[in-house]
C-alpha cells in the first residue's frame, strides 16, 4: 500500500521515466549506483525499475535521517524496505555489514557512492563502499545510473518538488576487474555515470 502510493506520487511529481542505455533491464542481482543531488533520488530510481525488479531492490539510507521520525521510519522500512545504515559509527565496526547481509539474502541494492547529496548534477568523488561490495560479491552486477534533472526538481534544502520531468538512465553493468585497485575502479565507475548524461 505505502509502496504503491510512493510510486504514484513519484510518477505524478517528476515522471521518473526509465531509459535503458545499451541493453534492457538486467536479470539477476544488482547494485544500482547513482549520482545524488536530491531527496527524490531514491524514489526516482526505485520507481523507474520494472515492478519485478523493484520488489527485490532495497535502497540504502542513512539511519540518522530516515530513522528520526515515525513517518520517515514507516516510509523507509514499510514502503521502501530500506537498509538503514549508521553514517557516523566509530570504532572497528563494518559499516557495510547491513548491505552485505541484504546481498547475502538475495536482495538488490540502491546506493549513492558519494555518501551525501551535492548541488551539482555531476557526481563528486566516490567513497570506497561500492568497490568493497564489488569485491565481496563479484557475482552481483554493478549498474551505473544517471538521475537527470533531479537536482532541479528538488535540490538540497527544498521541501516540495518542482514540476520538472526527470529521466533515470541505466547503463551497462560493471564488475571490479581482477587485480583492479580501488582508485582505478571508482574512477571507472564514476565515468560510467557521467557517460550517461
Amino acid at each position: 500500500m505505502i509502496a504503491r502510493a510512493l510510486v504514484v506520487f513519484t510518477r505524478l511529481a517528476i515522471g521518473a521515466s526509465p531509459q535503458w542505455v545499451g541493453q534492457g533491464p538486467p536479470t539477476g542481482q544488482c547494485i544500482y549506483f547513482a549520482n545524488h543531488a536530491s531527496h527524490l533520488d531514491t524514489l526516482a530510481l526505485w520507481t523507474a525499475l520494472p515492478p519485478d525488479l523493484r520488489r527485490q531492490t532495497r535502497p540504502v539510507a542513512a539511519k540518522d535521517y530516515w530513522g528520526k521520525t515515525a513517518v520517515r521510519r514507516k516510509i523507509a522500512l514499510d514502503g521502501l524496505r530500506a537498509v538503514l545504515i549508521e553514517r557516523h559509527a566509530g570504532g572497528a565496526r563494518d559499516l557495510l555489514a547491513p548491505l552485505s547481509e541484504a546481498l547475502s539474502e538475495g536482495d538488490s541494492l540502491i546506493i549513492f557512492p558519494e555518501g551525501t547529496r551535492h548541488e551539482s548534477p555531476e557526481p563528486k568523488e566516490f567513497k570506497s563502499g561500492l568497490f568493497r561490495l564489488g569485491q565481496r560479491f563479484p557475482e552481483v552486477q554493478l549498474v551505473p545510473v544517471y538521475l537527470d534533472n533531479l537536482h532541479r526538481s528538488m535540490p538540497k534544502g527544498s521541501f516540495l518538488p518542482l514540476p520538472f520531468l526527470c529521466r533515470v538512465r541505466f547503463g551497462a553493468p560493471l564488475q571490479v576487474g581482477e587485480g583492479e585497485d580501488k582508485t582505478t575502479f571508482l574512477t571507472r565507475a564514476r565515468k560510467a555515470i557521467l557517460e550517461l548524461r
